[in-house]
């Protein structure tokens, strides 16, 4: 694809004055109505290194408005960024809905110089390219315009701007070591990088490739690409509320799984205490290894109301250092949560290598209390399974140990803990109107919770149904699990 460019092509500059005042006009004007409209975008700028990328994302930039945007340079991950997985850094650049992210580089600038230099195995590159096609479908999903350019310029022409740069003090420093690795494996990138564009053009996040040779031909075509592309959003019809996405139908989930339970099991208060005992030191010990060797952990709790989650947690994290894990508890999401994907607030809370972190519940509300109440659209919460299986997937690619709970009592012994809540002054706070409200809608949500674990329980993050009538029983259970799972990874 990249030979047959015409990369000769040149624009005089009375001609390109005149076209790109008024597309700067354009460009202004589609800013403010995609902000007033809610919708995010994102440019992201590859190609060659000395091709310009810098100049011409300040020639797009210069019209905007300046608080409607950032621009993020990606080059290099910090030492702390590589604690993470792949996606971590990029998961906290995404703009909010309405403004615009400018990326100088991005997820594949990493991706070909391992595939060329074959610094990971190509099945770890290959997964890596899966997950980013996978984000990327998550983003366009949610409403955001993904604009991919790469600029292309021939062997010499680079090589002479080397050169030009190398001449003045001042700019010599931009040539690295690795531009000039990179210029002598010119072929061998040229062949990737055609791989990659072929194998990362979607309909939701398309290549445009930008002959570079003339920066005045350069920023025309792309100041006409993100203009065509925000006024081809602008005039899409949102989708209706309920719409289900193409190729996303589901069948119904058999309600078998939590109508199996026994929810009888106990466990007698001396026996529990030894083992709370035992357990946690083991625990602890395991935490040390995790860290010794990288690993993070991250432990998701779900479950009925009063299901005793929050006990559950106490007992898991009592004898950890506190310096290696983190309790989330996630509730309604604020106004700047609402404002990203929603997703985007779990991504910027995973545990960094070596470190653990427990969710008091999670990204599966989508999929419960947002689909039950009707707090998002069906074509959401059911985008939501595969989304949410994604991501757990790209967190396990980065090495993480996965371990999910669901809480599961039965509707006497939970009314049984209301009443107690209600009784008890220290524990009436637990207590909200809210807890009865979803009571009364006890079969949808069993419904709701029958087809997640379905749909979600995955090898690389099984869910673990823990039996919570006896809160004895279900703690132990729940440490046993966790053991079990870090010793596997370990």
């Amino acid at each position: 694809m990249l030979e047959l460019l015409n990369l000769s092509q040149r624009v005089k500059k009375t001609e390109y004055k005149k076209e790109k005042d008024a597309l700067e006009l354009k460009l202004a004007e589609l800013q403010r109505t995609a902000h007033e409209r809610g919708i995010p975008l994102l440019i992201i700028f590859e190609g060659w290194d000395a091709a310009g990328k810098g100049t011409l994302i300040n020639e797009l930039i210069l019209p905007l408005d300046p608080r409607g945007f950032k621009v993020h340079s990606s080059l290099r991950p910090t030492a702390e960024e590589q604690l993470y997985p792949f996606l971590w850094r990029f998961w906290n650049r995404i703009p909010q809905y309405g403004q615009i992210a400018v990326l100088d580089r991005s997820w594949y600038c990493r991706l070909l110089d391992e595939r060329i230099e074959q610094k990971t195995k190509k099945s770890v590159v290959d997964q890596t390219f899966r997950d980013v096609t996978a984000f990327e479908r998550q983003l366009s999903d949610d409403g955001a315009i993904i604009i991919k350019f790469f600029l292309h310029i021939s062997r010499d022409e680079q090589k002479k701007r080397f050169k030009k740069l190398m001449k003045d003090p001042s700019t010599a420093w931009r040539v690295t070591e690795d531009d000039r690795r990179r210029h002598r494996r010119y072929k061998s990138y040229f062949k990737a990088i055609e791989d990659m564009l072929a194998a990362s053009d979607t309909g939701f996040a398309p290549w445009t490739v930008v002959e570079a040779h003339d920066r005045r031909f350069a920023t025309l075509k792309i100041f006409r690409t993100v203009i065509e592309r925000i006024e081809r959003k602008l005039t899409q019809k949102p989708a209706k509320p309920g719409t289900v996405p193409e190729n996303n139908s589901l069948g119904a989930a058999p309600a078998s799984i939590i109508s199996r339970l026994d929810l009888s099991q106990t466990m007698e208060r001396a026996k529990y205490r030894r083992q709370l005992k035992a357990k946690q030191k083991h625990l602890r010990e395991l935490e040390h290894k995790l860290y010794m060797q990288r690993i993070p952990l991250i432990i998701v709790y779900e479950g009925c109301d009063a299901a005793g989650k929050g006990g559950n947690i106490r007992r898991m994290t009592a004898n950890l250092d506190p310096r290696g894990y983190e309790v989330v508890p996630i509730a309604a999401p604020n106004d700047i949560e609402k404002r990203h994907h929603y997703l985007w607030r779990f991504w910027t809370r995973m545990p960094k290598a070596g470190h653990i972190t427990v969710f008091d519940r999670s990204w599966y509300g989508r999929v419960m209390v947002e689909r039950v109440e009707g707090f998002c659209s069906t074509a959401e919460w059911r985008r939501a399974y595969r989304e949410i299986n994604e991501m757990e997937a790209h967190l396990a690619h980065f090495g993480a140990a996965i371990v999910k709970f669901w809480l599961q009592i039965d509707q006497k012994e939970q009314l049984k803990r209301f009443k107690a809540r209600q009784r008890l002054k220290h524990k009436q706070w637990k207590i909200t109107d809210e807890d009865w409200r979803n009571r009364e809608k006890w079969d949808d949500y069993e419904h709701a919770v029958e087809e997640m674990l379905l749909r979600t329980s995955t090898p690389h993050a099984p869910w673990t149904i823990v039996e919570s009538n006896c809160k004895w029983f279900a703690r132990i259970k729940a440490l046993d699990t966790v053991i079990h799972a870090i010793e596997t990874h370990l």
